[in-house]
């Protein structure tokens, strides 16, 4: 048995790439465009060490572009921009750098895009020696129509149907394999590749229902082939003991290409993006029972077909 543990975190195509491939958006420019000020412009004073924190702002779901203002820098003083993200605003990680600003380079416009996945962006700022004017704005391209909901399910069930098809995983996802019994071979066969391995355990339930944990000491993860593998060592066993009479082992394990949408293959995204264009403009004969959208065009099927895991 397959159990889902923790979904992806983003699909393979974000709701902006399908309204681009329907080539529909329903508000005008300036309605799409959200600026909004991380660190306010301004002279601002010596800060050392990037101890100058800009405001968090949420990013996630938007098309984003980093905007550093550069004012007048005075002799021999910088200014070092970088761009942080974060998914609870406590820990957060650098992204990129801005090039420095100095009295060389000042009086302009940088701009960086944020193609991360986080739920938050900030920037945090150095500034040497003196006194420098700048600030940094995030501005953010929310495209929206009467009918992202309908959008938005329509590329996780394209999702879905792709992945079930191909019998893959595409984002990160942590899944459970339950199984009653210990294998009469020296591996257990781990579906949904590209198996990742890392966060890999082994927890077995004696007949009292007691959990145990399969030590990593006495087995490893084959994550080349597909599907991958959890394999003894070399000269190790399963263990012993008597298992409950139903789902007496779970292997939970990490599978998919990568954390973030680039990381899946071109010709899934085209597949989903037909499988979705398909579903949106015959909605009413590509929806079952239940709004559960059924069939799939010969292309949809040519796409994935070729990397189907068998």
């Amino acid at each position: 048995m397959l159990k889902l543990k923790t979904a992806p975190s983003v699909e393979p195509v974000s709701l902006a790439e399908a309204k681009a491939h329907l080539r529909i958006d329903s508000v005008s420019f300036a309605e799409d465009i959200t600026t909004e000020q991380s660190i306010v412009p301004g002279s601002h004073g010596v800060a050392a060490d990037y101890s100058l924190e800009g405001a968090s702002i949420e990013v996630l779901g938007y098309s984003v572009l980093v905007n550093l203002d550069a004012g007048t820098c005075g002799a021999g003083a910088s200014v070092d921009v970088k761009i942080q993200d974060s998914d609870d605003e406590i820990t957060w990680t650098d992204v990129e750098s801005f090039t420095q600003v100095t009295e060389a380079n000042d009086n302009a416009i940088y701009e960086k895009e944020y193609t991360g996945v986080k739920h938050y962006l900030r920037v945090v700022v150095t500034v040497a020696t003196d006194a420098c004017e700048f600030g940094v704005s995030v501005i953010k391209d929310a495209s929206t129509s009467v009918e992202d909901d309908l959008l938005e399910s329509l590329i996780t069930a394209a999702r879905q149907y792709a992945e079930g098809f191909q019998r893959r995983a595409y984002i990160t996802q942590t899944w459970e394999l339950w199984l009653d019994k210990w294998p009469d071979k020296d591996y257990i066969q781990i579906p949904l590749p590209p198996l990742q391995s890392t966060d890999f355990s082994i927890k077995y339930y004696d007949t009292d229902d007691t959990e145990h944990t399969f030590s990593s000491d006495y087995y490893f993860i084959d994550s080349d082939s597909e599907p991958g593998r959890l394999a003894l060592s070399y000269g190790e066993v399963w263990p012993s003991t008597t298992l409950r009479p139903a789902n007496g082992i779970c292997v939970t394990f990490k599978a998919g290409y990568g954390d973030a949408a680039p990381d899946v293959p071109k010709k899934v995204k085209q597949a989903m993006l037909l499988l979705i264009a398909g579903w949106y403009e015959n909605r009413e004969s590509y929806h079952a029972a239940g709004g559960i959208p059924k069939e799939a065009p010969f292309a949809v099927n040519a796409l994935l077909w070729q990397d189907r895991c068998f």
